[in-house]
């Protein structure tokens, strides 16, 4: 039933070839700046180190009884652009390439990954937001499917707008993942910049090459969930005429 000529247009087709023009944007721009080398010599591991000290010693702190900045852990995980925060263990954890090349593209994926744990420390309300919805879409991307199967197989269109509206959770979460991940990429931005680790004019262009791309994953995935979205929205409204 979802599986037809018309889920494969609309769906199946647009998804993959969006998401492979934003894998293929990532890998192009991550290629090209984990060449250049950084004027300051910093890898990713060290510079994440060093913008720490810079945040906490400019009062980034946990208001909510977490402790200062400079309590965060890092640590290394194995992959190719595995880079990511851990806000339950309040870790950053960095791939290899990351941590130990001096290049312009492993500063700014270190500094990307402090600014969501700035965003943690601070209380930043759309991580929480995203934090508290991830069961939400953990259920509603299974049940949603199964009521809508249920509601067009049995008729019962209520059924299948109720599985909608679960299923529509996955789309609320992506969108919501959207200023979380461009927040981060401004305040990496802001301390590569203020703490000099980041200079020149070619330099900035890397950082924002970089950050722009891995965005551009999460706009992907948006348009994915909400194709999704639609097309069973169109069915529905399809079964009711």
């Amino acid at each position: 039933m979802f599986y037809n000529t018309d889920y494969i247009m609309m769906v199946m087709l647009p998804t993959f070839l969006i998401m492979m023009a934003a894998q293929w944007y990532v890998k192009s721009a991550y290629s090209k700046w984990s060449r250049v080398p950084n004027r300051s010599g910093l890898n990713g591991a060290e510079a994440l180190r060093k913008l720490i000290d810079r945040a906490a010693a400019y009062g980034v702190q946990v208001d909510t009884g977490n402790g200062d900045l400079r309590s965060l852990r890092m640590e290394m995980i194995g992959g190719n652009l595995t880079d990511h925060y851990d806000p339950r263990q309040k870790t950053i954890r960095l791939s290899p390439a990351v941590a130990q090349q001096p290049t312009v593209a492993s500063v700014a994926i270190a500094a990307h990954e402090l600014g969501h744990a700035i965003q943690d420390h601070e209380g930043y309300f759309p991580l929480r937001l995203r934090g508290a919805m991830v069961p939400a879409v953990q259920i509603g991307s299974y049940l949603g499917w199964i009521l809508i199967f249920a509601g067009l197989l049995l008729n019962l269109t209520g059924l299948a707008w109720i599985g909608i509206l679960v299923f529509s959770s996955g789309a609320a979460f992506a969108l919501l993942t959207l200023p979380v991940e461009l927040d981060a990429s401004a305040r990496a931005r802001r301390l590569l910049f203020e703490s000099g680790i980041i200079a020149s004019g070619e330099e900035q262009r890397g950082v924002n090459h970089v950050l722009n791309a891995a965005a551009l994953t999460y706009v992907a995935a948006l348009i994915t969930a909400v194709l999704q979205l639609l097309y069973f929205v169109s069915l529905v409204s399809g079964r009711r005429r």
